[in-house]
């Protein structure tokens, strides 16, 4: 059902790694700060308007949510179908020359993401996948391996993966993160989309964040949940939006989230 828009996802890939690879590392690489001081460079900027031009002449019935220039509706009218876009997530590894950033596309329909394409060009590596199409990841779709989400069940033997301890301890929830590296096997910051795409490859069976917006994690949900995987919000919401969120490989996401006090108030995303 969604073979076309995920096909679409990998052009727009394309424009976008071509745009980020020739700033990544760059000596004029030009780094403003936000409103809410986080920064941004002139890549992110370039590659959002460069999906934008793609999608008002591919899907002109679609609207866009980007990063960087907010909501726009759709040249045709307005639909139920909205993409999701994130130039550069992880912009602070992108401006500091670390390889692990990507950008994130995702296809929502209603509140609903149903198609996501993670393309980390630094890393030489994407991940796509779709509501009924599986998970999947490869240097391109010509050379895909279908991924899944790892089979263990007992916490002490998890990878448990987040992205800073500072925010949790901001939730007041820095104790119960604690305690989980605790008893889990092992435990590493990847942070950003890297930890979600470790999970559904089965890498690591927890990945936790303290705080996201739509963009950092609607190209995420359906990759993760394809691959076997739940990603739920502590808001509560049903769809995804600003809030904490955690995803695992699904044998180990009560304990987690009793662990971390959300217990059934949360809602799952996806999975």
């Amino acid at each position: 059902m969604y073979a076309d828009d995920l096909a679409l996802a990998h052009l727009l890939a394309d424009t976008a790694d071509s745009i980020s690879m020739a700033r990544f590392r760059a000596l004029d690489l030009r780094v403003e700060s936000k409103p809410d001081l986080t920064p941004v460079s002139d890549a992110d900027t370039a590659v959002e308007q460069a999906i934008r031009a793609t999608l008002a002449r591919a899907r002109p019935r679609d609207g866009v949510i980007g990063e960087e220039f907010g909501s726009s509706t759709a040249p045709a009218g307005t639909g139920n179908r909205h993409w999701v876009i994130d130039p550069i997530d992880g912009t602070k590894n992108f401006i500091r020359g670390v390889p692990i950033w990507a950008t994130l596309i995702a296809l929502v329909e209603g509140d609903r993401p149903v198609a996501g394409l993670v393309s980390a060009p630094a890393l030489g590596r994407r991940w796509w996948g779709a509501d009924g199409h599986g998970a999947f990841a490869g240097k391109h779709q010509r050379s895909a391996t279908r991924i899944s989400v790892s089979g263990v069940k007992d916490l002490s033997d998890a990878s448990f993966c987040y992205s800073s301890l500072a925010g949790w301890e901001d939730a007041d929830k820095l104790e119960p993160m604690l305690g989980i590296m605790r008893d889990t096997w092992r435990s590493r910051a990847f942070g950003d989309f890297y930890g979600y795409m470790l999970l559904a490859e089965g890498s690591v069976e927890i990945m936790v964040e303290p705080e996201l917006s739509l963009w950092d994690v609607a190209a995420l949900i359906p990759i993760v949940s394809e691959a076997g995987g739940k990603i739920t919000d502590l808001t509560g919401q049903r769809a995804p939006g600003d809030g904490s969120t955690v995803g695992t490989n699904g044998h180990l996401h009560e304990e987690i989230l009793e662990r971390l006090g959300g217990g059934q108030n949360w809602s799952i995303l996806a999975g």
